[in-house]
């Protein structure tokens, strides 16, 4: 997700990401990515809130309805009476996708059986918290093509269940956990965290799901139940300014991870070497471990501890303290160990 692309190019790069998961974004982004009008319109906005599932989020938002043909977007965004445009700049593309989750937890897992403390989850970009409940799902890792058996990790019979592909990769399979981390505390920081016992704000949070996923809507119902029973402790603020209280906090209570999925690549390019010159120094301390989940492009330093990325491969790389794990699906859909 190119952020601070220019806008053709940003579309662009959507639509390929989009290609596969929703045939409505991608149409949508393509077919923006090349109308000088629509263009013109995204030009209007600051250059951060350009991003494609915001604008889309926010039209539909206002009615415009998903999947829908892309004359119908085109005409809303053009003839706004600025009630679109409004939204796109005081929102943010805050998705709290808790289907990562099956990607995160072998990382989690490594940690835990590395420490003799119990976990204590520091989020940045932690939006209304839903990816901080790790012990509180059961996961089943699914070999590619139906070769050979799920690996299912269950301890509560009625936890809602992760699917993920598990593929294979110059790593072979991960050795996949077998139980689930203890987790002693759960907070995060965001610029704007939403409350998730508000119902406007966990609108907003449904309506960013993609069309055409109904699966991952009824996730995000279930991931809200989850962490309405056991709300976050959310700091509102720069995750960069806030970081080194949070960690001095979550230090109370175990051994700090911080984590962070699809929220560095909202930062600018200064602020993403200063994000990772400053975990990596708190790692070398031995103040927090930092598992990273961002798209390629977004942590290079990251990605190049693995192998090359297939040119024109849409993916995130899943990291540990600075190092390459796992090529993995945006949404947590599948894992190719590295």
């Amino acid at each position: 997700m190119k952020v601070f692309a220019g806008i053709a190019e940003q579309y662009a790069d959507f639509a390929a990401y989009a290609e596969g998961d929703s045939p409505c974004f991608a149409d949508w982004a393509r077919r923006a990515a090349a109308d000088d009008d629509v263009l013109a319109w995204l030009d209007t906005l600051p250059v951060p809130k350009r991003q494609p599932n915001l604008v889309f989020a926010a039209a539909r938002w206002h009615g415009v309805p998903a999947p829908a043909p892309y004359d119908v977007l085109r005409a809303a965004l053009l003839d706004d009476d600025g009630s679109i445009a409004r939204t796109v700049r005081e929102r943010s593309t805050q998705t709290n996708e808790a289907g990562r989750l099956a990607t995160l937890l072998p990382a989690l897992a490594r940690v835990a059986e590395q420490s003799p403390e119990p976990l204590a989850l520091l989020e940045l970009g932690a939006s209304a918290g839903l990816c901080l409940y790790p012990d509180r799902y059961a996961y089943r890792w699914q070999p590619p093509g139906g070769d050979g058996e799920d690996v299912v990790l269950r301890e509560d019979p009625d936890a809602p269940e992760l699917v993920c592909r598990v593929l294979e990769g110059p790593g072979g399979r991960p050795d996949l956990p077998r139980r689930l981390p203890v987790v002693a505390w759960r907070g995060g920081i965001d610029l704007h965290p939403l409350d998730v016992a508000d119902d406007e704000q966990t609108a907003w949070l449904t309506t960013l799901v993609w069309p055409e996923q109904e699966h991952r809507r009824a996730r995000l119902v279930a991931a809200i139940g989850v962490a309405r029973a056991d709300p976050p402790v959310l700091v509102a603020g720069d995750l960069l300014e806030e970081l080194p209280a949070a960690v001095d906090l979550a230090a109370r209570h175990g051994t700090v991870v911080v984590l962070h999925s699809a929220a560095a690549a909202y930062l600018d390019p200064a602020e993403r070497e200063r994000l990772v010159t400053t975990l990596s120094g708190m790692v070398a301390d031995g103040a927090c471990r930092w598992i990273s989940n961002e798209g390629a492009g977004v942590l290079p330093g990251v990605t190049a501890t693995g192998p090359d990325v297939p040119e024109g491969t849409a993916t995130f790389v899943l990291g540990l303290d600075g190092r390459a794990l796992a090529w993995t699906h945006g949404h947590g859909a599948s894992m190719t160990w590295l």
